[in-house]
């Protein structure tokens, strides 16, 4: 008896374990759209469905140039915190996976190296794309681009089906890294407050900043109308610079004003690129 006892107890026990255990998930699951959403409010910055919505309508705009791919697209509030992922494809594979992290980097680095309007000497802003000549050997951030790495830790963690949803398991961790080239800008508020930075990725680095461009121009984070930037240009402060010169070898020059970036295959329509918004 007291064997069958005992193994009946097991029995309660086990059952009680896996009814707690589907409880549990099932919270989980109805809970973490909201709470990962959530997180995006308290900081102030688009949830992963008006992401979505912005990164869709940006791909399939004309003038990207670029091969035309699926992207992946990255938003982190102001101390590097992911709060939204989303991707155009209609499946994990739809996008090169490992433009999931790059745009996370681009992000991080866009937030990392814009400056707002609390600045000492006031806002000013650099796109990932602005940083490619600058770190090159001999340029003015050379070794940048070696700072921050990725946490490892972070960026591969998690259930990959949950890639690009509201609950990707980036969202509400720092997964850091740089990034050098384009796709990466910094987010501003109205009178220019900085209030973190959007990454993009998935096509070449030309045609990730112009989709970047037109996500932040939707989501209304673009009010840079006061804020400086290195492109010459004061509607496109943060603006991809294509004054990188071939050399007599045929390979890449020097940039004329430090902040070139190389240009890509099938380049992109700048004039075709919003005005960012006055304050």
């Amino acid at each position: 008896m007291s064997g069958t006892f005992h193994h009946k107890g097991r029995s309660r026990k086990t059952q009680h374990w896996i009814a707690s255990g589907v409880i549990s998930l099932g919270v989980w699951l109805s809970a973490g759209p909201a709470n990962a959403d959530g997180y995006s409010a308290r900081s102030g910055l688009p949830g992963q469905h008006t992401l979505q919505n912005a990164l869709d309508g940006a791909v399939g705009a004309s003038g990207n140039g670029g091969l035309g791919f699926n992207m992946w697209a990255t938003i982190v509030a102001n101390d590097g915190t992911v709060c939204a992922v989303a991707v155009s494809g209609s499946s994990l594979t739809s996008q090169w996976l490992g433009s999931r992290i790059i745009s996370a980097q681009k992000a991080n680095t866009a937030n990392d190296f814009n400056i707002g309007q609390d600045g000492r000497k006031g806002a000013f802003a650099l796109s990932t794309a602005n940083l490619y000549s600058a770190v090159q050997p001999g340029g003015s951030l050379y070794g940048l681009q070696h700072s921050n790495p990725v946490d490892p830790a972070v960026a591969y963690e998690g259930n990959s089906s949950l890639f690009g949803t509201a609950n990707d398991p980036l969202v509400g961790s720092r997964a850091g890294g740089v990034n050098v080239f384009g796709g990466g800008l910094g987010l501003y508020k109205s009178n220019g407050v900085k209030v973190g930075g959007v990454g993009v990725s998935g096509d070449t680095s030309c045609t990730d900043h112009m989709i970047a461009w037109r996500v932040r121009n939707t989501l209304m984070l673009d009010h840079l109308g006061t804020v400086g930037g290195v492109s010459g240009d004061p509607t496109h402060p943060d603006n991809i610079i294509f004054d990188i010169a071939p050399n007599t070898y045929g390979g890449t020059g020097i940039s004329a004003g430090g902040f070139g970036h190389p240009t890509c295959l099938n380049p992109p329509d700048l004039s075709t690129l919003p005005a960012v918004r006055n304050p």
